[in-house]
């Protein structure tokens, strides 16, 4: 059901929830980088590779975006207004904006006409956006710009979708995806996480809007359109500007938090995440501190979307893969929920730290699991981490600058370093911390490390700094004596994989031991075999079984689907790891159903692998699967899957 029909979209704002946080009123900077711009610009070079923006000359502090959503152009059209202040004293003559692929019609500072261009591309960032600033601006003040401008067909950071690509074959969808650095094809922005802006939306458009901002009141803006606006007053970094619009229906699943998404699928969203949701919220509270952003809200989004969730503030955009009917797929919402305070209130400073907003977040979501379901959970979870992460590090190689915690992206497009590494790799370097001072002592630096760095961002070297000087003054001396004595070089900068720790398999032991039955030919397997497992469990048997070698032969890879019913599932975590069994045993029955998921599901977690493996196995039939599908999949998908197959 959806709800009583008084539920509206205006109903659902929250009272927010309050906590005293220590930063600078002057700027979303870290305290580094305010002592770095006293040196002047000529001192100091922005220390995010992947922008073009002289974003160490001007901070942006406040964006307001005027969009109308043109469903027949598959546009967005309208204007985008930054207030940027100086950071050093009348000596940067000029503003230099990222963008890529825009139309941009006219620039104004301070409501005047002065001279600007769109210069030479530079691959893979985009082409920067130069206005003119003649006479400079004492450092301090602040001028507006005014940018007209209109999406084009190349937006990289917006999927439209056709009536017949959504749940309900009714009406158009548009959704953004801005991470990493798509946010400039969209908008003329600074496109790094080192900045921070407070945002406010005016989103025109036929069709229901969310957006990465808690929705206010607003009037009609013209005959079957409607202006939604939204305010974000906590600063937030360019890759987190999102909305999306389309046919939604919107239900309670907690006290502060909403789900949305088609309304033939609302009824099924609601159950599977009313359950969990406060209970995330509180036990998330207790670890950290109070959440910051009002609201928590779900955006479930058409099959097509590239990831697990993306935790854009006010509203997380989720993959429908996560609505499996069992609520086993519930943990994504918990990780994505825990980058409330890891990535969206405290945010690495550029891609190359990624691993403080990912592996903090994996870490996070692995203690909510375990207050909520037994602490053998947190290792169980770890346990299906270190297996994605060494499935990560065999496909770049051992020796691979990808596989560093702390990776070079100097001329490099963040996406291509995209895998399980920051999340796992970073949340191992966390579960070591917090094993080497204790866990009792680690708490207490939880709240310490989020409060210092709330609204700003850091690198790993001020997360080091921040580590030690909490437990250097904390009066124990024998936790001084253990960190003195952490090789923080070789943990940042050592590809491969971390040292592996000594797990508790409390809750895997059953399904290794099925596994390794398995092993034996001779073994009949019943389908009783998995009814304790819970699907977590059943997804680790399987990825034990993925790992034989030699693989299962075609016939008992056909059993195993069979008799487990794996195949029929609805869960997509499940189906896709037994389809890269399938596809390992060379079993051509499976092909019709793996051909049908990839034509179903865009989250690149489970499409990746099972290209790669269809690939060895018929690269025809899988060449012929991705040219049928590739404008039913996001441009990053489509990029990467394209990469897979050598196509480009």
């Amino acid at each position: 059901m959806r709800g009583p029909s008084s539920f509206t979209k205006d109903s659902f704002l929250f009272k927010s929830l309050q906590v005293t946080i220590r930063s600078p009123s002057w700027s979303s900077r870290s305290p580094s980088q305010l002592r770095q711009y006293s040196l002047g610009p000529s001192k100091m070079a922005p220390r995010d590779p992947n922008t073009l923006s002289n974003y160490n000359c001007w901070l942006t502090r406040h964006t307001t975006v005027d969009f109308k959503v043109n469903f027949e152009k598959q546009r967005l059209e309208g204007s985008v207004s930054l207030k940027l202040e100086s950071l050093t004293d009348k000596e940067s003559k000029e503003i230099v904006l990222d963008t890529n692929f825009l139309t941009v019609t006219s620039v104004k500072l301070d409501s005047s006409e002065f001279p600007w261009e769109i210069r030479d591309r530079v691959e893979p960032y985009g082409a920067p956006l130069y206005i003119s600033v003649p006479d400079g601006v004492t450092k301090g003040e602040s001028v507006k710009l005014d940018i007209v401008l209109e999406t084009t067909s190349k937006c990289l950071g917006l999927q439209w979708m056709t009536p017949e690509q959504t749940g309900n074959k009714k009406h158009p969808y548009v959704y953004s995806q801005c991470q990493a650095i798509l946010a400039r094809s969209i908008f003329p922005c600074q496109d790094t996480p080192d900045v921070k802006s407070t945002f406010t939306f005016n989103i025109t458009s036929r069709l229901p809007v969310v957006a990465s901002g808690v929705p206010v009141p607003s009037d009609t803006a013209g005959e079957g359109e409607k202006l939604f606006q939204f305010e974000q007053k906590v600063p937030i970094p360019s890759y987190l500007f999102a909305l999306a619009s389309g046919d939604l229906a919107f239900a309670p699943i907690g006290k502060n938090s909403v789900v949305a998404t088609g309304p033939e699928a609302i009824d099924g969203a609601q159950w599977e995440l009313k359950g969990d949701m406060d209970k995330f919220l509180d036990v998330a509270q207790k670890l950290v501190f109070d959440y910051q952003w009002g609201e928590y809200n779900v955006l479930v989004l058409p099959p097509s979307f590239a990831y697990g969730g993306m935790e854009n503030p006010i509203f997380t955009f989720a993959t429908p893969t996560i609505i499996s009917g069992d609520r086993q797929n519930v943990d994504v919402i918990a990780h994505e929920l825990s980058h409330s305070w890891s990535g969206n209130l405290v945010s690495t400073c550029s891609w190359e730290h990624f691993w403080l907003n990912e592996g903090w977040t994996t870490y996070l979501e692995r203690r909510i699991g375990a207050a909520l379901h037994g602490e053998p959970q947190f290792d169980f979870s770890a346990i299906i981490g270190w297996k994605a992460l060494e499935d990560s590090v065999k496909l770049f190689g051992d020796d691979h600058e990808f596989t560093k915690l702390i990776v070079s992206h100097k001329g490099v497009d963040p996406e291509d370093a995209f895998s399980s590494v920051p999340y796992e790799k970073g949340f191992h370097f966390l579960y070591y911390l917090d094993r080497l001072v204790g866990r009792e002592h680690f708490d207490k630096f939880i709240p310490h490390y989020f409060q210092t760095w709330a609204r700003k961002s850091l690198d790993s070297f001020e997360f080091k700094q921040t580590f030690l000087d909490f437990f250097n003054g904390y009066g124990n001396e024998e936790i001084k004596e253990r960190i003195a004595q952490i090789p923080w070089e070789e943990r940042f900068y050592k590809p491969g994989l971390p040292p592996k720790p000594d797990f508790d398999t409390s809750y895997v032991d059953s399904c290794l031991a099925l596994a390794e039955k398995w092993k034996q030919e001779e073994y009949k397997p019943d389908a009783k075999d998995i009814e304790p497992f819970t699907a977590n469990q059943t997804l680790v048997f399987l990825q034990a079984v993925q790992d034989f070698s030699p693989s299962l032969s075609a016939e008992r890879s056909h059993l195993l689907g069979t008799t487990y019913n794996i195949s029929s599932s609805k869960n997509v975590e499940l189906k896709s790891a037994y389809y890269v069994i399938a596809l390992k045993a060379g079993d051509k029955r499976e092909l019709p159903g793996i051909v049908e998921l990839l034509g179903g599901v865009g989250r690149m977690k489970f499409v990746r692998p099972l290209y790669r493996h269809l690939n060895a196995v018929d690269r025809d039939l899988a060449v012929k699967t991705f040219e049928k599908n590739k404008n039913f999949y996001p441009s990053t998908t489509k990029s990467q899957l394209a990469k897979d197959l050598s196509l480009k």
